[in-house]
């Protein structure tokens, strides 16, 4: 039977959702799941990580160079943690890209990353060729099992568990050759951009920064996170952390809104997994029209505050 430890992200002290769907991920291969949360003291995150149905228990590893999250100083202790697990998996977000390759390496094992879809305990799809072509890969042998979870593809668990928590120690030598400087995160308050459940974007179509205001109060208007093209960040109208697309995030909303965007296929690689999208363009052979549940042929600039009003 699998044994599968899932290295929880915190933000701010807090469970990050989307160790939710990693847990989600872990279900599907099967077996007992433990939740390894890293953080300076005992706190909400541990909590929070034990109401995850499928939970068998929490992990917390408490010490002060948990207080500030690098991944040169969490993945020892990961790996410290390893011994007599099966598989050991984190969500395919920015932090576990960085840190599970580190787990791997530690661990002398190989990594699948970016699993999207459980067909057996060693058996899954991932994306190739930037998202062109999905191959299916198996892992054989009895190593540990590292791989990082596409959160996309995978939906949150219920939180009506109350599993164990223990308090762990670990025995490893953590690096000092990197300190933490300072963390931003970009976006304001609105919802961050890989768990909000609607999303407002905006292309090439919207013309500049300026005019990327009319994206930001529509998604402020419906509580959306906000995201963009790649073609609309090329061209310098918002930071690269609000891109969507195959070079970008990857996401999986319950509404999306493309404005001003036409849809090229690298776009659509990112949003394949939303549930309801909504398209706004003046362009009605754009290709977005060919996944949007909802069109509307139109200039955004008069579209958009007309729908804003109308909400």
């Amino acid at each position: 039977m699998a044994k599968i430890l899932i290295v929880a992200e915190t933000l701010g002290g807090e469970l990050h959702p989307t160790t939710g769907k990693a847990v989600a991920c872990a279900a599907q291969i099967g077996g007992e799941i433990d939740i390894a949360v890293f953080t300076e003291a005992k706190g909400a995150a541990a909590d929070a990580a034990a109401k995850l149905d499928g939970v068998s228990k929490v992990l917390q590893v408490s010490n002060a160079e948990n207080g500030a999250i690098r991944a040169a100083t969490l993945a020892p202790q990961v790996g410290a943690l390893a011994e007599g697990y099966t598989h050991i998996l984190a969500a395919n977000t920015t932090t576990g890209k960085d840190i599970m390759p580190r787990v791997a390496a530690l661990l002398g094992v190989p990594q699948v990353t970016d699993i999207m879809a459980v067909h057996g305990e060693r058996e899954f799809d991932r994306p190739i060729y930037a998202g062109n072509a999905v191959n299916r890969v198996k892992a054989p042998g009895d190593f540990t099992l590292v791989g990082t979870v596409r959160t996309a593809s995978f939906g949150n668990v219920a939180e009506s568990n109350s599993a164990a928590v223990e308090d762990a120690s670990v025995s490893a030598d953590l690096p000092a050759h990197t300190r933490l400087v300072g963390q931003e995160t970009g976006g304001g308050d609105r919802p961050d951009l890989q768990t909000a459940a609607k999303v407002v974007s905006g292309g090439r179509g919207v013309g500049s920064a300026e005019n990327f205001s009319v994206i930001f109060s529509l998604a402020d208007k419906i509580g959306a996170g906000c995201g963009a093209s790649r073609a609309a960040v090329d061209s310098g109208f918002v930071p690269n952390d609000m891109q969507v697309g195959q070079t970008g995030k990857i996401i999986a909303p319950d509404l999306y809104v493309a404005v001003g965007i036409s849809g090229a296929i690298q776009h659509l690689a990112g949003i394949k997994d939303a549930g309801t999208i909504v398209a706004i363009n003046t362009d009605e052979n754009a290709p977005i029209f060919e996944v949007a549940d909802l069109g509307l042929v139109g200039d955004l600039f008069k579209v958009c505050p007309e729908l804003e009003a109308a909400l």
